[in-house]
């Protein structure tokens, strides 16, 4: 059954006023679940007992501000939250570059005092509020963080040095899964998911990278990392139990395309794999019908079909009217700054959000309007504007209210840059 109310609009969509009468109610953000969007986290403290002050980058495209957002949020220290610029989307703003002339993120300022380099911060955090299970210096944390940064380097040779598959790029790819299943051993070392005995800060520093691993290799290469690397896979789910990763979890189409600006380059293999992923995390589908979640990749047939496979996380309740509420709050920056948006790409956005809402396939938008819904389909940026199955609830609606245009549905959007991504400028969505 639809969501949507009797009397939709003559062009088969709703109207504003009907969306906006479903759109849930925003969320706590300050003593409610992990969450992108939130300025102030106080979990069950109260204001006055603040000590610490995160800066981390609007986008939420930062590995080395995810860590610190992670362990912040294990420990429930309250904090408050500023979001700075990073130079790969926008120019850094002047009052960061007078408080951190390097513009380095992320930056910490705990009881006054302000820490650069993430695991400075994270060894300020312990001295203040103590360890997340074991403490970075811990002989065996040390000696994990340094498989970490041995795993980034592999990494980094694979997806940014070598490109065509073939004798040049076999060196790289054998030296990553020599890498990677030596992180295996690791995590066999004791029993359950994790490196240590729970959860510690040795999770939270190979979060960051893994999670981009995962989509990079993907995309770029045609590499399943968590289907060639079980013991990952196991880690990956166990995280995609808890709310804290939840809300800093990005998704493959964002990691995809925020890397390249990051990184210099990501070299794509040409294989028929690859190609065939770097297809569906682009184009879909994004909702498949594997398995009882609706979410492409999480169940055993999703699986054995395609190596993009970003969460075994069933899709929770709500994720459509999530998506919804997030575009309602913006609809006006995103008609304004879409370059498509004469071609009647509010109605074409209304269209849309009655097919996000379950308001069936009978609404066609206007003329031309393809490019557009395609345009902000490519800019779903998770987590900054949604969670990862609410992302792929609004992609897969404004692809397929695309397919619909009636004048053709081939025309493409403007391609997603490499090489600078000022096209995500925040200053756009500022409040006035």
């Amino acid at each position: 059954m639809g969501l949507v109310p009797e009397s939709p609009s003559p062009s088969g969509s709703l109207a504003w006023d009907q969306l906006q009468a479903l759109a849930p109610p925003p969320p706590d953000r300050v003593r409610g679940v992990t969450n992108a969007q939130a300025q102030l986290r106080l979990f069950r403290s109260s204001e006055s007992e603040v000590r610490v002050t995160l800066y981390r980058d609007h986008h939420a495209w930062c590995p080395y501000c995810q860590k610190v957002w992670l362990w912040l949020e294990e420990k429930q220290i309250p904090y408050r939250i500023r979001k700075v610029t990073m130079n790969c989307y926008g120019d850094k703003e002047s009052w960061y570059r007078q408080r951190v002339p390097s513009g380095m993120l992320p930056a910490l300022e705990l009881d006054g005092r302000l820490i650069t380099e993430s695991d400075l911060i994270l060894a300020a955090l312990e001295a203040a509020f103590g360890p997340l299970e074991r403490p970075l210096e811990d002989p065996e944390v040390l000696a994990l963080r340094q498989l970490e940064r041995r795993l980034f380097r592999a990494w980094c040779q694979w997806l940014c040095c070598t490109g065509e598959a073939g004798p040049a790029s076999e060196p790289a790819e054998r030296h990553f899964e020599k890498m990677a299943v030596l992180v295996e051993a690791a995590l066999a070392v004791h029993e359950g998911p994790w490196f240590l005995q729970s959860l510690s800060c040795v999770d939270l520093i190979f979060t960051p990278y893994l999670e981009r691993m995962g989509a990079s290799l993907s995309y770029y290469k045609g590499y399943g990392l968590r289907q060639c690397h079980p013991a990952l896979d196991r880690w990956f789910s166990a995280l995609e139990q808890r709310s804290t990763y939840l809300g800093t979890q990005s998704d493959f189409h964002t990691h995809a395309h925020d890397l390249p600006p990051q990184m210099g380059r990501c070299l794509a293999s040409g294989t028929a794999a690859q190609v065939a992923c770097a297809a569906q995390i682009d184009q879909g589908p994004w909702i498949t019908p594997h398995d009882g979640s609706g979410g492409s990749g999480t169940g055993p047939a999703a699986v054995a079909a395609s190596p993009v496979l970003e969460t075994r996380q069933l899709e929770p309740p709500g994720a459509a009217l999530e998506a919804l509420a997030r575009v309602l709050k913006h609809r006006h920056t995103l008609v304004a700054v879409n370059p498509y948006s004469g071609a009647g790409f509010d109605q074409a956005l209304a269209c849309a959000l009655t097919r996000l809402v379950g308001g069936g396939v009978a609404c066609l938008p206007p003329p031309g309007s393809a490019p557009g819904l395609r345009y902000l389909r490519d800019r779903i940026c998770v987590p900054r504007d949604m969670s990862l199955h609410a992302a792929r609830r609004l992609r897969q609606a404004l692809e397929s209210t695309a397919q619909a245009d009636p004048a053709g549905a081939l025309e493409a959007p403007t391609p997603i840059p490499t090489n600078q991504r000022r096209d995500q400028d925040p200053r756009r969505f500022a409040p006035a």
